[in-house]
């Protein structure tokens, strides 16, 4: 859990102030109480948890801009998890630089975390990723990974991720 919780209008205020959006979703559970049930909350409350561009990404399906997130070049061992409900996707071990401008990884910590879906939308054929547990879109998996051994890279919005260093 993280450290701060913050309202919407708190994490508004420390973005005026210079905190990047990046920052704050991996830093920052905004008004996270106890009993939070993801998968109860309508699009309105979620719209009132989330900084307004987590929110378009994770909720409208949207994308950062590449090269965007600070998390492209985390290396140090650590896990990352899902902006919206904590739980966690991916690790550090199975980051790597893909050269795609967005964070990628060659799999998640556990395939069961996550839900694909066939994404047909911008004319393009390709596999959505969200988290199984809240269904925030993520981003997407192709087939182009670093290795045959390794042929998956999902890439992944970084603005729908929290860093949790080791």
């Amino acid at each position: 859990m993280s450290l701060l919780s913050l309202s919407a209008r708190q994490a508004q205020t420390l973005l005026r102030v210079g905190f990047s959006r990046s920052f704050l979703a991996s830093s920052v559970l905004l008004s996270t109480p106890s009993d939070f049930d993801p998968r109860k909350l309508t699009r309105s409350q979620w719209r009132s948890r989330l900084d307004p561009e987590v929110f378009r990404v994770v909720r409208e399906k949207g994308t950062e801009p590449p090269f965007s997130s600070e998390f492209n070049n985390v290396k140090g061992p650590g896990e990352f998890s899902c902006v919206c409900c904590s739980q966690v996707l991916f690790s550090t071990d199975e980051k790597y630089d893909s050269g795609s401008g967005w964070p990628s990884f060659t799999g998640p910590v556990l395939e069961s975390s996550l839900k694909t879906l066939k994404d047909n939308s911008h004319g393009m054929r390709r596999t959505e990723v969200l988290c199984k547990n809240c269904g925030a879109h993520l981003g997407h998996v192709f087939t182009d990974g670093p290795s045959k051994e390794r042929p998956l890279r999902y890439c992944i919005n970084g603005i729908a991720l929290k860093f949790n260093p080791e």
